[in-house]
C-alpha cells in the first residue's frame, strides 16, 4: 500500500500535514516535505493575500494545498492562485469538488480528497480521486461521527484500488502503524504538528494543546457560530472545552440569540489570545502530545516507531504494504 502512495506522491515517509487553516502555513508545509512527508497549506476560508504569502514562504519545497470545498466555491479564483505555484497535490474536504477536478487535472496535480462516510468514498473514487483521505472523528477540527478504526478499512475495501490515508487520532508511530495494518496508506496528522515549532498560531494555542486530555474534547458548532461562518449542523468541530465552549454548547440557540454582544467578545478575546474563549481546534490524541518541537523531529520519530512496529528494518527502502 505504501508503495502506491511512495509512486504518486514521490514522498520518503507515509505522513501528509493536514490543511489546518491559519496553522498549516508555508513553512510548516515545507518542513514536513523537506523531512520526507508531504506538507499542504490550509487555504482555510478563502484569503488570498495570505494564500499567496504562505506558498512564498514554502520556497521550492514540494507541497499541496487543502480547500474547505464549500468556501473555495464562492471564491474559485483561489484555485487559480495555487495552481499557478504548480501544487504536488490539491486536497478537497467538505462539499463537492467536482467542479474544480478538471482544472486540477490540466495543472497536473494530483487530487486528494478526504471523507467521513462510505457513500462520501465512493463518490469520490467515482469523480476520479488519487488519493482518499478517511477521516475518523476523533480528529480536530471539522468532521463527521464515523471512527477511524472502522472507516478506514471499510473505506478501503469500498474504493480499492483507489489508496486511502487515515486521518483522526494519530499523533505517534503507534497510530501510523495501526492505521497501515487496517490497509491505509500511511496518515494525515493534524494535530500533532499544530504543536510544532513552525506552525502557525499563538503559543498560547499550542500551549492548550499541549496541557489538555483527549476526554475533555467535544464536537461542537458554537465557535463557527460566534465567528460566522455557515458550515452545515451536521458537520461539527472538535475543541478541547474551554470557558465559551462550556457556556455554550447544547445552548446554540441562546447564543444565537445573543450573537451580537458574543461577537463583541469573542475578537476581544482573539486580540488578547485567550485561549480561555477562542478556539483551538485540536483532536482526542492532544493525550500523546507532550512537547512542541520542530516538525522535522516529529515526522522522523512517527516514521522510525511505526517502521519499528512493523518490522521493517530500513526506512530507506520501506514497503509498508507488504504488511497487508
Amino acid at each position: 500500500m505504501y508503495g502506491a502512495l511512495k509512486e504518486l506522491l514521490g514522498i520518503e515517509h507515509p505522513i501528509l500535514l493536514a490543511p489546518m487553516g491559519n496553522v498549516s502555513g508555508g513553512a510548516l508545509a515545507a518542513a514536513v516535505s523537506h523531512a520526507g512527508g508531504l506538507g499542504l497549506i490550509g487555504a482555510g476560508y478563502g484569503d488570498a493575500d495570505w494564500l499567496d504569502r504562505e506558498f512564498q514562504k514554502a520556497g521550492e519545497a514540494r507541497i499541496g494545498v487543502g480547500f474547505i470545498t464549500w468556501a473555495l466555491a464562492r471564491n474559485a479564483s483561489l484555485l487559480d492562485l495555487a495552481l499557478a505555484y504548480e501544487p504536488e497535490a490539491v486536497m478537497f474536504s467538505f462539499g463537492d469538488c467536482t467542479p474544480f477536478l478538471p482544472a486540477v487535472r490540466k495543472a497536473g496535480a494530483k487530487i486528494i480528497c478526504q471523507v467521513q462516510t462510505l457513500a462520501q468514498a465512493r463518490d469520490a473514487a467515482a469523480a476520479g480521486a488519487d488519493l482518499i483521505v478517511a477521516q475518523g472523528t476523533e480528529a480536530g477540527g471539522h468532521g463527521g461521527t464515523r471512527s477511524t478504526l472502522t472507516l478506514v478499512p471499510a473505506v478501503v475495501d469500498a474504493v480499492a484500488p483507489t489508496p486511502v490515508v487515515a486521518a483522526g487520532g494519530i499523533a505517534d508511530g503507534r497510530g501510523l502503524a495501526a492505521v497501515c495494518m487496517l490497509g491505509a496508506s500511511g496518515a494525515l496528522i493534524g494535530t500533532r504538528f499544530f504543536a510544532s515549532e513552525e506552525a502557525l498560531g499563538h503559543a498560547n494555542a499550542k500551549r492548550c494543546i499541549v496541557e489538555s486530555q483527549g476526554d475533555a474534547t467535544v464536537r461542537t458548532r458554537v465557535f463557527d457560530i460566534v465567528r460566522g461562518y455557515p458550515w452545515p449542523v451536521h458537520i461539527t468541530g472538535r475543541v478541547p472545552l474551554n470557558r465559551f465552549s462550556e457556556q455554550w454548547h447544547g445552548r446554540e440557540d441562546a447564543l444565537s440569540a445573543d450573537l451580537a454582544h458574543q461577537q463583541i467578545r469573542y475578537r476581544e478575546a482573539e486580540a488578547a489570545n485567550d485561549t480561555d474563549t477562542t478556539v483551538v481546534f485540536a483532536g482526542e490524541a492532544v493525550d500523546l502530545i507532550d512537547t512542541i518541537e520542530p516538525a522535522a523531529a516529529i515526522v522522523a520519530r512517527l516514521a522510525s516507531e511505526a517502521y519499528r512496529l512493523m518490522g521493517i528494518p530500513s526506512t530507506s527502502d520501506a514497503k509498508i504494504g507488504s504488511v497487508r
